[in-house]
């Protein structure tokens, strides 16, 4: 049915789709509900007529009055016009008189600018970031690493050890899988992309015995923390026991260091250390809490602070030491010319501490996900709240600017998932099914001069995922900022004819893998075992359908990699996955990634989407440890076949 006009063009106002183009390009109308709800979740009422009238009423008055955003983005050498004068600031405190644009001269940075009738926030990012090199290195999913030195999961020091190692073998890169702070109760969420927070650090990854006060502690205090180390039992990773026994282990060395107070923390670490000191109290679902606690800037809180003072001292004590075994993974790749590059999930626990700490610039009522495709019919809900763009371009992106710093301190780049969400994210109201949602759109060109600037003053290369139902000026967008895209060898195909490409035809800016932690693995993919898994428990419609469709892909990639020389006819599953990764290498492409899921022949993914406890995701170890890795012929040939490309 068609929209009501003025409905269509107050959502429009207000940056809510009320139609979009759906996977296969096909237009599809949004139900007039659904936009009344999104735009009620923006606080713009259009719930009845003479509600939507004074609503768009007001949008119009709003327009007609020609103001800046709240927050102006722009590129070096581009202007933009002024309606008014104004007095532009910069972050040195200097001043300059503007008459009738924002001017294309201005250099990178942070400036604010005051007219008669508003100020706003000006962020200006470099035209581009430097061009990535062409070059090769590993992805890892950190968690599934395990050593003779770990408990149990993948730690920092075996992130130190593999990358001094790749380094060695002339890696230029090591991608991670996020590596963000979890609430600090059991059951431990597993996934990495459903963070308590994305600006700290999970304590999962910390190896306890390479701490300084583990070196310094007493004889009795280290056998003491030896005896808490956990082992694998089976082949799932025991996310609760080990963290059961490293925060046993940390207090013990904190107490054991006299209980030191965190140096110098920053206001964000005292919120951060506050909700996990309240947590342990009251639990992790910050919404049940008593509710003069619920918000972080109650007299409450603050008092709640003092009263855990020495909760509040270990959790920041944790951070910190987090912090720095980070910083020597990431100098462990001081030769390589990209480095460590962090994964930054797509959004956060709605129950975290991120929700609870900056709850006043996120839709804590909404989940954010996909409307349907041919993958998932039903759409999907991911469970995460988005920010609010409104309440983003009001704070000047502080928030925003805030998270990509706190990552950047670590990292030598980031990968962005979902990077489409920097110009829209599908919002499903709260109570509705995931088909039942609707785009709202972000400004783009602020959302990507953030982070074009903080990753500039970073040194940073930027990846962005940009997999999937992704509009072209979104890849055109990160490709004219010298941002990566993604290249995946099971979609690498010609949209026209569906063939698979071969590497020649592939786009230069861009990161080209095999798979990826939501995909099968190389093995998973040449045995069939992403259907069997997925028919096991009951979640295809049509297996001898999908077992067909699985051969034939397998005949078409295998058909590719002997017309490009790289097998012989008949070759064995173990020679086709070295093939694999030099097809990859003579891409286009300037990065070229590998897993070791894929060398070592795990035929299990890391993540089966449409499963939560069903299958064992992100519980799966490598079947091999770093030291037997290390000394893995397949890894050899496959870093030889790597380097075949010229890189």
């Amino acid at each position: 049915m068609a929209l009501d006009p003025d409905l269509i063009e107050l959502a429009a106002a207000h940056g809510v789709a009320t139609g979009y183009n759906d996977g296969d390009r096909r237009p599809v109308t949004v139900d007039e509900e659904v936009v009344v709800e999104v735009l009620g979740l923006l606080d713009v009422d259009a719930s009845t007529p003479v509600a939507r009238a004074a609503a768009l009423a007001a949008a119009r008055e709003e327009a007609a009055r020609g103001l800046l955003p709240g927050t102006v983005g722009m590129r070096s050498g581009t202007a933009r016009p002024l309606s008014v004068p104004g007095t532009l600031t910069g972050e040195d405190g200097s001043t300059r008189e503007l008459t009738t644009e924002l001017p294309a001269d201005l250099a990178p940075g942070w400036y604010r600018l005051r007219t008669s009738v508003q100020e706003v926030t000006v962020v200006v990012s470099p035209a581009a970031l430097p061009a990535a090199p062409r070059s090769w290195g590993w992805m890892l999913q950190l968690y599934a690493l395990h050593s003779r030195h770990s408990w149990a999961i993948g730690d920092l020091g075996d992130l130190r050890e593999f990358t001094a190692h790749a380094a060695q073998q002339g890696a230029s890169a090591i991608l991670l899988n996020p590596l963000h702070a979890i609430t600090p109760l059991s059951p431990v969420q597993p996934s990495p992309y459903t963070p308590s927070s994305r600006r700290f650090s999970t304590p999962l990854a910390l190896r306890v015995t390479d701490l300084a006060e583990y070196a310094a502690a007493d004889p009795a205090t280290r056998a003491e923390v030896d005896a808490l180390r956990p082992e694998v039992v089976g082949d799932r990773i025991p996310h609760d026991r080990v963290w059961a026994a490293k925060k046993d282990a940390l207090e013990l060395l904190w107490r054991s260091a006299g209980r030191p107070e965190p140096v110098d923390p920053g206001a964000d670490l005292v919120d951060f250390a506050t909700y996990c000191a309240l947590a342990e109290r009251y639990g992790g679902r910050f919404s049940q809490w008593p509710e003069e606690l619920r918000h972080p800037g109650s007299a409450a809180v603050e008092q709640a602070g003092r009263d855990l003072a020495p909760r509040v001292a270990f959790h920041g004590w944790v951070q910190q030491r987090v912090a720095d075994q980070l910083g020597a993974a990431r100098a462990a790749a001081a030769t390589m010319s990209l480095g460590v590059i962090h994964d930054l999930a797509v959004g956060c626990d709605p129950e975290g501490a991120d929700a609870w700490a900056l709850q006043d610039v996120l839709a804590l009522d909404v989940t954010v996900g996909a409307p349907p495709d041919a993958f998932n019919q039903r759409g999907q809900a991911w469970g995460l709240p988005p920010w609010r763009p409104d309440r983003l371009a009001e704070t000047g992106y502080a928030a925003y600017r805030d998270m990509l710093r706190a990552l950047l301190t670590h990292a030598d780049g980031l990968r962005i998932d979902h990077v489409a969400g920097l110009f829209r994210l599908w919002w499903v109201p709260p109570g509705r099914s995931a088909d039942r949602g609707t785009y709202v759109h972000y400004d783009a060109d602020a959302m990507l001069a953030v982070l074009t600037l903080e990753a500039s003053r970073a040194n940073a290369a930027v990846i962005g995922e940009d997999l999937g139902t992704v509009e072209p000026e979104v890849t055109e967008a990160l490709h004219g900022r010298n941002m990566l895209g993604s290249t995946v060898l099971w979609f690498a195909r010609d949209p026209a004819t569906d063939r698979l490409l071969p590497p020649d035809e592939w786009p230069d800016e861009a990161v080209a893998t095999i798979s990826t932690h939501d995909l099968p693995t190389a093995a998973g993919f040449l045995t069939g075992e992403h259907v069997r898994a997925r028919a096991d428990l009951d979640l295809l419609d049509d297996v001898p359908a999908e077992e067909r469709r699985a051969a034939a892909d397998r005949a078409e990639l295998v058909a590719l990699l002997e017309a490009e020389g790289l097998v012989e006819p008949g070759a064995p599953d173990d020679r086709l996955i070295v093939a694999m990764h030099a097809l990859l290498a003579r891409s286009r492409c300037r990065l070229v990634l590998a897993s070791p899921y894929d060398v070592v022949g795990e035929t299990r993914q890391p993540n089966l989407p449409g499963t939560v406890d069903e299958y064992p995701n992100w519980r799966l170890p490598l079947p091999v440890s770093i030291e037997e890795l290390q000394a893995d012929p397949r890894v050899k040939e496959v870093v030889a076949a790597l380097r075949s490309g010229g890189r």
